[in-house]
């Protein structure tokens, strides 16, 4: 091990004797009482050296080796060290690469602050590259969207979608000017391909090789049709409920942008719930979703560059949370924000007990990930009573969350 204090955390001091990491309330930590000579080890905590070098310069410092090792543990359980050679062997492959993981190193440092365990950032950073999204939609919002994931880390990034690029299909960090007129998928994978941080390996499953398709990670639905995008149509997505696809859906409609579901199929609530649940509230909307989808399309509907570029951003955070093995709060919930208030509100999809997804048998326990844990369901702003006294617990003696 090679430790290192995450460097995304600014250090500051209290006091004489104690010593605060972190700025925000989210990740701040103190750590106290610390003597001067324990203090000083801090600095040489950086990555370069391994504990045997460690204990030699904390000889040379006045300071016995077994408190070498007990301040690294101690800041290693509050979540405060990385290991710099830490995350196995993908992550040793990325290492190999400086140029990728210098474009990459932002997301690194965020990813640190998400894993408590040694290792575990670049180790979640390589997996990225090994994971596979399709997206739906090359408007504003999905080619954005597709880009952000790319450049992100994610290994393979593909963009569906019909039709030639329009003048108002144009975003900075999407779809260029001089694609207008293009076919929008081939200008969107260009895009994706840009934003990059290298080039992915080719697979025989790329698109117009007519191999089979081994499977995707996550599928994004971004609808360019405003009526989608309110109203999805459960259609749409069986084949992906089938295969048991995680799927999300973004987009923008009528001013107002909409992040969610994440489908979970046969865990979490799905569109075809959310349009059994409108119907029991409202007995005019299937009558309205039919007006509406047998309507003529618009040429350019009411999606605000900002909002959309918002929206992407947004369904990208979550898309990546639900990658790296996390919880997003778009799980079974429709995230919606209209313009001008910007207010994001959150509107359950509940599992209808009347859909055949089968979630609603589930119950009402918390969704399984892949490695067995549990996921989370809901959005949680910051933590709840019962998650705050279990991490006070879990925390050792001498550290405790700042209250800045």
């Amino acid at each position: 091990m090679h430790p290192v204090v995450k460097p995304a955390l600014r250090r500051g001091w209290r006091d004489l004797h104690t010593v605060q990491f972190g700025m925000t309330p989210a990740h701040a930590v103190t750590l106290g009482p610390v003597d001067t000579a324990t203090g000083s080890l801090l600095d040489l905590l950086d990555g370069t050296r391994g504990l045997p070098l460690l204990r030699e310069e904390g000889r040379r410092a006045g300071v016995p080796p077994r408190q070498v090792d007990a301040l690294v543990q101690r800041l290693a359980r509050a979540g405060l060290v990385d290991d710099a050679r830490g995350g196995g062997p993908a992550a040793d492959a990325l290492r190999g690469r400086p140029g990728v993981l210098e474009r990459l190193r932002p997301d690194l440092a965020a990813l640190s602050l998400l894993t408590p365990e040694p290792g575990g950032a670049p180790a979640r950073l390589a997996a990225r590259r090994a994971q596979r999204v399709r997206v739906h939609g090359a408007g504003r919002v999905g080619a954005l969207l597709a880009s952000v994931l790319a450049g992100a880390g994610v290994g393979e990034v593909d963009v569906r979608d019909a039709g030639r690029v329009e003048p108002w299909d144009v975003a900075p960090g999407g779809l260029p000017a001089e694609s207008v007129g293009d076919r929008r998928d081939t200008a969107a994978r260009a895009a994706v391909r840009r934003a990059a941080p290298d080039r992915p390996p080719r697979h025989a499953h790329s698109p117009g090789s007519g191999a089979e398709d081994p499977g995707l990670s996550l599928v994004v639905i971004a609808p360019r049709d405003d009526v989608a995008v309110h109203a999805p149509d459960p259609l749409t997505a069986a084949p992906l409920m089938a295969a048991g696809t995680p799927h999300l859906y973004a987009g923008v409609v009528e001013g107002t942008g909409v992040v969610g579901p994440l489908v979970l199929p046969g865990e979490s609530g799905c569109t075809g719930c959310l349009h059994r649940d409108r119907a029991d509230r409202d007995e005019a909307w299937p009558r309205l979703v039919a007006q509406w989808q047998s309507g003529r399309a618009r040429r350019g509907g009411a999606c605000d560059l900002a909002l959309a570029t918002t929206v992407a951003g947004l369904a990208a955070a979550h898309a990546l949370a639900f990658l790296d093995g996390g919880a997003p709060s778009a799980a079974g919930t429709r995230w919606e924000a209209s313009l001008p208030g910007l207010r994001w509100c959150a509107r359950p999809v509940r599992p209808h007990p009347e859909c055949d997804c089968g979630a609603a048998q589930r119950g009402n326990r918390e969704h399984s990930s892949t490695d067995g844990r549990q996921r989370a369901t809901m959005a949680v702003q910051r933590p709840s009573t019962v998650r705050r006294r279990e991490a006070v617990a879990a925390r050792p003696t001498g550290t405790w969350r700042a209250h800045v």
